[in-house]
Parts: structure tokens; C-alpha cells; sequence
């Protein structure tokens, strides 16, 4: 995956969400580490196109990112909808979870994510 310049406020972001996740997020980062989803290699709260996107699998050019319910209203659904365009500009296929189905339904996650990482 080519590098850009990532300015060091963003990398401190990153870093610092890495060490803050959600419980949702915590729950699939387990399914997704050290290679445990079918040997997918992915990495967590990573710089992309100006954004931290909460997991990618380079490899693959795909993006997972995992929704609270502050995401549900009208200006947050469009600055995602306005992002996820950009890293599709840039060649990357963006999944979107609602924490909860994460909580409750981490199997049919991975199972998607894995269909999805096929197809690509």
C-alpha cells in the first residue's frame, strides 16, 4: 500500500484511538487480529486519504468501519457518505456495521466481511 505523508496530529489521533476502542470495535478487532478471519491481515485505526478509518486489510483494499448511533443523523450520514466516496475513489471497498449488529451478531459480520474480502 503506497504511503502518503501523514501529518503528525493525525498519527497521535490515530494512536490514541487505537488505545480507545469501542465495545464494538474491541469485539471484531478480536475476530480480525493476528490474521484470525481466514488469514485476512488487517490493521486497526489507520490513515487513509486524510481520514482514520477504524480497520483495513490492505491486501485486499478494504475498509471496516463500525457506527454508533451518532452516525444516524442527517450531517454525520453525509460526511460518511461523503468519505466513504473518497476512499472509493482511491480503489478501497467500505463496509459499514452498526455497533450493535457487531454485538450481537459478530458471526454474520465476519461472514460478510469474508464474502465481500472474496469478491475483491
Amino acid at each position: 500500500m503506497p504511503h502518503a505523508p501523514i501529518p503528525p496530529q493525525r498519527r497521535a489521533n490515530a494512536r490514541r484511538m487505537r488505545k480507545a476502542l469501542t465495545d464494538a470495535e474491541l469485539k471484531l478487532w478480536n475476530e480480525l487480529r493476528a490474521h484470525r478471519l481466514m488469514g485476512l491481515s488487517f490493521r486497526r485505526q489507520v490513515p487513509i486519504a486524510g481520514y482514520i478509518v477504524d480497520f483495513a486489510c490492505p491486501t485486499h483494499r478494504l475498509i471496516i468501519e463500525v457506527d454508533g448511533s451518532q452516525h444516524g443523523n442527517d450531517d454525520d450520514l453525509r460526511y460518511d457518505r461523503d468519505r466513504t466516496r473518497r476512499l472509493e475513489q482511491d480503489g478501497w471497498t467500505v463496509l459499514r456495521f452498526w455497533n450493535d449488529g457487531v454485538l450481537k451478531d459478530i458471526d454474520n459480520v465476519c461472514l460478510h466481511i469474508l464474502t465481500v474480502a472474496e469478491l475483491t
